[in-house]
């Protein structure tokens, strides 16, 4: 039997923390919060849970995103009372509508002072927090008594990750924090728990099997979530003969260069997707996994989709309800649908049939933009080779070797294909100085390791990322885990700042990848600070500014929509000069070739952070001209 551990209050969240094996609290202390920040110093004495100290509260929230995003673990993000309290909403919203599983702590004053006017007071007598977190978790109360501690905190975090995931807060005062508990033997056994908290319904409905026999043109829509099972969708969609587009939210679990992919549909989408999802001669669309907001479909409406036939799967019911225009709505365990429909399409009952193929169903208008990502590069890194080898040496049977190995290995490297156009693909490969930002995204998406982990914050960056990044990934079919997506984005509340401090939480999350934040100058200018925190942790970060002196989406949205050209103007700022201030290697860009003298894989194996200042056409629109009545309010 295990020995009687005796404990205070900080101590048994700690404990709970350490049984699911989260390894870092976000957060700043504060005199009311300073009992955890205490439990956190002996739980790093003991090499489990300790603390990262954020420079902002939103930040710490942000960062414990990041690292929940990454691990599928639950972030935890921590405030004292007062400010501190409500500096960490913004991220929490962020995390609500994202639905990203946080535990979020904050501190009240002791109980006894309630009421008294005490310093940063924020009890229900006061400036309420605890009222403000209702409106962005899942789960929200005061602890008002210590033997109320462990059903609230085991409650919060069951609730964190049943569907609708989403952020938890806990509120509790000072006095209850550092309350010895009982000596106890054993706490609940939550991660028995969590393992059945989501829908575990696989069944599939008759009529959907016999939806899909019946149809030739299929689309399959997939959303963020189908994280766990878009290589079982994308296998789906060969067996039917269908085509998968994605939604915004989904775009770094697909795979732009699957030959069944047609591109995002949806803000900053791709053109063949949208008309996809427009088309009235598609026989039948799967939604699977996607809230059909607005930024799926125009005006979140799903009757903008014209297709015979409309699916819509989801584990989430809320989901489900914002596409009353369904055929057929089927709420379930998407992964285990998704196996499902695989085993029967692959292995037809008898008495049934196999899809038939229809290889003219889906002709490519334009045929496959093939990009020659890799090998480009190992060609130019093979020619400096041999220059530098035959450089005033004497040819030997050796070098001849090794110089026939690598021209075979050159010629054997896979060229990619995109099935799918983007707008304006000439400035993709365009040598232009300033550099066009679509040239900047071709350049992040050939020269880094395929699982780099690219973090996009909202505006332009997001804009042109979603658009034209398109990351090099070998796994083209297969399955993958829920954190394994190459591209994230704050989308639902599209907080400004979001990507700064999420990398820090994904590179402490997976020191075994590279993580690149792509961010606008803007929001460098409002949460550049916490730079600082992956300078303390050591961590290579890379952070490239698409730097134009503007609050680009505004200036942008304003010329598209007729509107007055007024609030958009940023001063110019030496972001390099900046980064370096703060400890940050720097470089400065105006043109493809200074992006190409920069050493990425130092830069991505470096022991702190790097900074690229990139100064990008100002003058180019990012694509968001279908869609700026989303971006500006305007009809």
């Amino acid at each position: 039997m295990d020995a009687p551990v005796r404990q205070d209050a900080s101590d048994l969240i700690i404990s709970y923390l350490e049984q699911l094996g989260v390894e870092y609290v976000f957060g700043i202390p504060g005199g009311a919060i300073e009992p955890l920040y205490n439990a956190l110093a002996r739980s790093q004495r003991r090499g489990t849970v300790r603390p990262i100290v954020a420079r902002h509260e939103s930040g710490a929230a942000f960062m414990a995103d990041g690292y929940a995003r990454e691990t599928g673990k639950l972030g935890v993000c921590c405030a004292t009372t007062g400010p501190g309290a409500t500096n960490m909403i913004t991220g929490v919203a962020s995390a609500y509508q994202d639905r990203i599983p946080l535990l979020v702590i904050t501190a009240q004053t002791a109980l006894n002072t309630f009421g008294k006017g005490a310093f940063q007071e924020s009890s229900c007598t006061a400036i309420n927090t605890v009222g403000m977190y209702e409106h962005c978790t899942r789960f929200n109360s005061l602890v008002s008594h210590a033997d109320q501690l462990e059903t609230k905190l085991t409650s919060a975090i069951m609730t964190a990750f049943h569907h609708p995931r989403g952020p938890v807060h806990l509120s509790i005062p000072l006095d209850i924090l550092r309350t010895p508990l009982p000596a106890r033997t054993r706490g609940t056994k939550l991660n028995a728990l969590l393992d059945n908290a989501g829908p575990a319904n696989h069944n599939v409905p008759e009529a959907l099997y016999t939806t899909i026999e019946k149809a030739r043109r299929i689309v399959i829509l997939v959303g963020e979530g189908c994280d766990e099972s878009i290589g079982v969708l994308y296998e789906l969609a060969a067996q039917l003969h269908a085509v998968v587009i994605a939604t915004p939210q989904a775009k770094g679990i697909t795979n732009p260069y699957n030959p069944t992919f047609r591109g995002i549909c949806g803000v900053s989408g791709h053109r063949e997707a949208k008309a996809l999802l427009a088309s009235p001669t598609i026989d039948l669309i799967i939604a699977i996994g996607t809230g059909m907001d607005q930024q799926v479909t125009p005006g979140g409406d799903s009757t903008n989709i014209k297709s015979k036939k409309f699916v819509h799967i989801d584990a989430v019911a809320e989901n489900l309800m914002r596409s009353p225009n369904a055929d057929l709505h089927i709420l379930g365990n998407i992964r285990g649908i998704s196996e499902t429909l695989l085993r029967y399409f692959k292995s037809p009952p008898s008495g049934t049939s196999a899809k038939k193929p229809n290889l003219a169903l889906w002709p490519h208008r334009h045929g496959p933009s093939v990009i020659q990502f890799e090998r480009r590069k190992i060609l130019r890194r093979a020619r400096s080779r041999r220059a530098k080898e035959n450089r005033g040496s004497v040819t030997t049977l050796e070098s001849e070797r090794r110089l026939h190995d690598r021209r075979t290995t050159e010629l054997q490297m896979p060229m990619l294909s995109r099935y799918f156009k983007m707008d304006n693909e000439t400035k993709y490969l365009s040598n232009a100085t300033p550099i066009k930002p679509q040239r900047l995204m071709y350049d992040l998406s050939r020269l880094f390791p395929p699982n780099t982990r690219f973090l996009a914050d909202i505006g332009n960056s997001f804009f042109w990322a979603m658009h034209y990044l398109h990351p090099y990934n070998r796994r083209v079919a297969g399955q993958r885990s829920a954190t394994e997506s190459v591209f994230r984005a704050s989308m639902g509340f599209g907080s400004m700042g979001w990507a700064i401090g999420a990398a820090v939480g994904t590179a402490l999350a997976n020191p075994k990848v590279a993580v690149v934040c792509i961010v606008g100058d803007g929001s460098m200018l409002m949460s550049g600070q916490e730079i600082t925190v992956a300078v303390t942790e050591q961590l290579p970060v890379i952070y490239v500014v698409l730097n134009d002196s503007a609050l680009g989406t505004i200036k942008h949205g304003q010329r598209l929509s007729g509107a007055e050209p007024i609030g958009f103007e940023l001063p110019a700022i030496d972001f390099a000069a900046f980064a370096r201030l703060l400890g940050a290697n720097t470089h400065t860009v105006n043109s493809p070739a200074d992006f190409a003298k920069i050493d990425i894989g130092t830069a991505s194996n470096s022991r702190g952070p790097t900074l690229i200042d990139v100064h990008i056409d100002a003058e180019e629109t990012p694509p968001i001209y279908d869609r700026v009545d989303m971006l500006t309010g305007m009809p």
